[in-house]
Formats: C-alpha cells, sequence, structure tokens
C-alpha cells in the first residue's frame, strides 16, 4: 500500500479534547488550516493509499525516517508567502531538501495588499525562491490559490506553476450545491459572521460586527484563532490578540455575554452547525468556505489578496473591504450574492486540480476510490467536541473538567522539572569532573544541557524560593 504523509495540525480522525487541543494548538493557530488539511485528506485516502497526518511538524531530523516510511510528502499551504511565515518556511524547505521522495505543495499562496503589489514580499524573496525550488525539484508542479500567487512565481522565473485554488472546496467533489433558502433576511434569520483581528482593529470590521449585532438577535461570531479559542475556554488575556476588544471572542464584548460566540476545532462541527444558517459572511476566506461546504450562501469580505485571488478564481461572492459602505447590511449582501458561476465552474476547476494530482502522480478517491464514502462513514462514527463556546457558567461539572485538565498538566510539569533538574546537574558535576582532570569539558553535551534545561531549571528555582 502507498503512504502519503500530509502536513496538518492533526489527522480528521483524532478526536481531540478541547483542553488538549488548545494546548497542543493541533489547529496551528488558525482552525481554517484544517479545512484544507482535511479536504486534502479525504480526497487522497484510496483503497490502496494509507494517509498520516505529520502534525505540523518540519523537523530535519525526521527526513531519514519519511524517506523510508512514505512514499510521498503533500503539503497543502495557505498564505505561506509572508514575512510573519518566513522562519516556518525556512524550517519546511530544509526538511524537503532533505527529502528523496516526491513533494506536492497544493494549494499555496502570496499575501499582500488588495493592489497585488508584491514590493512587501521583496525580503522574502529568497527564502520563497529556495523553498520553490526544492518543491520544484521534487514534482511536475506547484499548485497555487490564484492569479496573484501564479504571476509571482512567474516573475520569478518558475514556469511550473498551476493556479488550482484550494483543496477545501473539493472536500465533496464535484458536488457543490449553494442556494438561498429565503427571499431575503429578516430579523429572525440566522446569521454568521466571521473576521481577524486585524480587519476588526484597522479594517472597519469592528463597526460591521457592531451594527448587524444590534440589528439581527440570532447572529453568531465565529472565530478561528487559536487565541481567540483560548479567551473562549479559558478566558485568557495573554495573548496580543486580546487587545482588540471590539472582536466578539473577547470577553468584554457584549456577544461574548450573549453567548453568540463559536470556535471550532474539527471541520465537522463547523460545517454541521452552518447547515442551519441563512447566510455567512466576513473577512475569514475558510469560515465562509466552511459555510459553502454547508450549502450556506456566503460572502466573503476581502481584505487581502490571498482572499481575493480565491474567491476570484471560485467565483465566491465577494465585497472588497475597503469599498464596504458604512452602512454595510447583509441583507444587501445576501441580496447582491449570486452563486451561479460558483457552482457551474466547480466542475471545471474540479477537473483541473484532480488533473493536478495525476500529473504529481498522486491518486484520488473521486477517480480511484469510493468517492469518499468510507472516509464520510468513519467520520459520522466518531464524537467531536462541539464548538468552543463563552465561559460562561460556573457548574461544578464545567469547573471539573477544567480543573482536572489543569491538575494534570501540574502534575506531569513537576515531573518534567525534577527530571530536568537531574539532567542538568549531572551535567555540572560531568563538568567539574572533567575540569579536575585538566581536560577541557565536551561542549556540546554542557551547552547542549544548558540551552535545553537551563531556562525552565531556573524559572522552576525562582519560583520555589
Amino acid at each position: 500500500m502507498k503512504r502519503v504523509l500530509i502536513r496538518s495540525g492533526k489527522s480528521p480522525f483524532d478526536v481531540v479534547p478541547v483542553e488538549e487541543a488548545l494546548q497542543r494548538d493541533v489547529i496551528a493557530t488558525n482552525s481554517g488550516n484544517l479545512i484544507f488539511s482535511d479536504a486534502t485528506h479525504k480526497i487522497l485516502e484510496t483503497p490502496g493509499t494509507e494517509v498520516v497526518s505529520n502534525g505540523i511538524k518540519s523537523l530535519v531530523t525526521e527526513a531519514a525516517r519519511i524517506n523510508k516510511e512514505y512514499d510521498a510528502f503533500v503539503v497543502p499551504l495557505a498564505n505561506a508567502f509572508r514575512p510573519s511565515f518566513e522562519p516556518q518556511l525556512k524550517r519546511l524547505t530544509r526538511l524537503i531538501q532533505r527529502l528523496k521522495i516526491p513533494v506536492v505543495v497544493a494549494g499555496v499562496g502570496a499575501q499582500t495588499g488588495l493592489n497585488y503589489d508584491p514590493a512587501r514580499l521583496k525580503p522574502i524573496e529568497p527564502s520563497v525562491r529556495e523553498f520553490v525550488s526544492a518543491v520544484l525539484d521534487r514534482s511536475a508542479s506547484i499548485g497555487v490559490r490564484g492569479e496573484f500567487t501564479e504571476q509571482y512565481l512567474k516573475d520569478m522565473g518558475f514556469r511550473d506553476v498551476e493556479v488550482i485554488g484550494c483543496p477545501s472546496l473539493f472536500m465533496y467533489g464535484k458536488d457543490l450545491a449553494v442556494h438561498k433558502r429565503a427571499p431575503e433576511l429578516t430579523a429572525e434569520s440566522r446569521i454568521a459572521i466571521n473576521g481577524s483581528h486585524s480587519a476588526v482593529q484597522k479594517q472597519g470590521l469592528g463597526k460591521v460586527i457592531e451594527r448587524t449585532h444590534a440589528r439581527y438577535p440570532h447572529l453568531r461570531f465565529i472565530g478561528q484563532n487559536l487565541s481567540d479559542a483560548r479567551q473562549l475556554h479559558w478566558r485568557d488575556l495573554s495573548d496580543p490578540n486580546a487587545k482588540v476588544k471590539a472582536i466578539p471572542t473577547h470577553p468584554d464584548h457584549p456577544m461574548y455575554a450573549e453567548d453568540k460566540v463559536r470556535v471550532y476545532i474539527d471541520p465537522v462541527t463547523w460545517i454541521d452547525d452552518l447547515r442551519g444558517f441563512d447566510f455567512s459572511f466576513g473577512s475569514r476566506i475558510h469560515g465562509n468556505i466552511a459555510a459553502l461546504l454547508a450549502g450556506t450562501p456566503a460572502t466573503v469580505l476581502s481584505g487581502d489578496s490571498r482572499t481575493l485571488e480565491l474567491c476570484r478564481y471560485f467565483d465566491i461572492p465577494h465585497l472588497r473591504i475597503d469599498k464596504a459602505p458604512a452602512d454595510l447590511d447583509p441583507a444587501r449582501l445576501y441580496e447582491d450574492a449570486d452563486f451561479g458561476k460558483l457552482m457551474s465552474g466547480h466542475h471545471e476547476r474540479y477537473e483541473r486540480f484532480m488533473g493536478f494530482l495525476d500529473r504529481n502522480g498522486l491518486q484520488n478517491t473521486f477517480t480511484h476510490g469510493d468517492g469518499g464514502a468510507a472516509f464520510e462513514e468513519r467520520l459520522r462514527k466518531l464524537s467531536f467536541p462541539a464548538g468552543v463556546r463563552p465561559w460562561l457558567e460556573a457548574d461544578l461539572g464545567s469547573l471539573a473538567t477544567r480543573m482536572a485538565f489543569m491538575q494534570r498538566n501540574i502534575a506531569e510539569l513537576t515531573l518534567d522539572n525534577e527530571r530536568l533538574k537531574r539532567d542538568l546537574a549531572r551535567a555540572k558535576a560531568g563538568s567539574r569532573s572533567t575540569k579536575t582532570a585538566g581536560t577541557i569539558p565536551a561542549p556540546s553535551v554542557y551547552r547542549r544541557a544548558r540551552r535545553v534545561v537551563g531556562g525552565p531549571i531556573r524559572r522552576a528555582l525562582q519560583s520555589g524560593r
């Protein structure tokens, strides 16, 4: 059987309790990542292919094992060509350079402003060039999200670039049906809104949320960041995002107190919940793609190149956020939204994506398998946690779950600290013994011990004073 390793925070079949999911960061800082990684997992799983998640690890030390145990490494990415992602991109490049198996990148994007000006990406160009070169040495082509990223790479001299969009919208293969269930939105309509901290703070989305909340009693905000989830579940305000109080995941926001906020750890529960909504809108591309996969109409408020190029490629209804009227009302967005091109062009885009997989030696469940039936059946037998919601209740059951998790972690950290202190003591003792013998201590052992255990031990000792 062929084994494919996929870069993803977790397998679609991993049922992870909320506390553990937030501690391990299985969403890789943004739950939208799991939408396209789960879709890729499903698409690639055939009777002759086993798909395994790597947990977002990009460890160079794992290269030999990966070469030995897997037949291909598939890397679904989002806006990876951006300055803030450069360290992760470099680590991923170092791993890929050591791989001897095919490496397939499905749906990478470059991120800049709505004007498609690549100037801000100039400082990371060497890193992007090295990454793309390493990938193309191990694949027939690289799949990108849209027109801007395609031109960006071609301007660097790369030719084997294919626009394939994002795997997420092919989660159900050729099927994509999105229809308005009501002639218009009213005060009784169920509306989902989403948005990033940046869009809320700098692009006017905070005011849109405030006005929509006042007009529509059944509004729900769906966050995606790890910090969003931690604010809901733990009321944790330690992240810099906590400075943005106009986002509904903040405990001071009125929607928080009204229990009108969610963050989903698993795409299956996210999509299922959105089936019950009349409309979704906001600046999060995968928040709205989740709605479209649920058959729920959605409009994207595009705030940068990564959302704009994907909307243009898939013909997703969208409005540039910088051109949104001051009195933006979702009822008008709903009225203007036309899903005809999204659906009529889906089959052609689907064939293009499957052709990309074929050219890169990957089979898909729709052509070579059961269309994902076994995947869905296995998924539906599992019981995933519901969406993370605001911590408002003070019942003993809620407190007991959280306290039990914290107690287990305190015990584990205590054991870890004791072990680290012993390791450091042995390293220091070895160093003194070597010096007494008149020889220079082996720096690799002692320095490595100090680097790995020194900081935690010092903090533990200080806290114990």
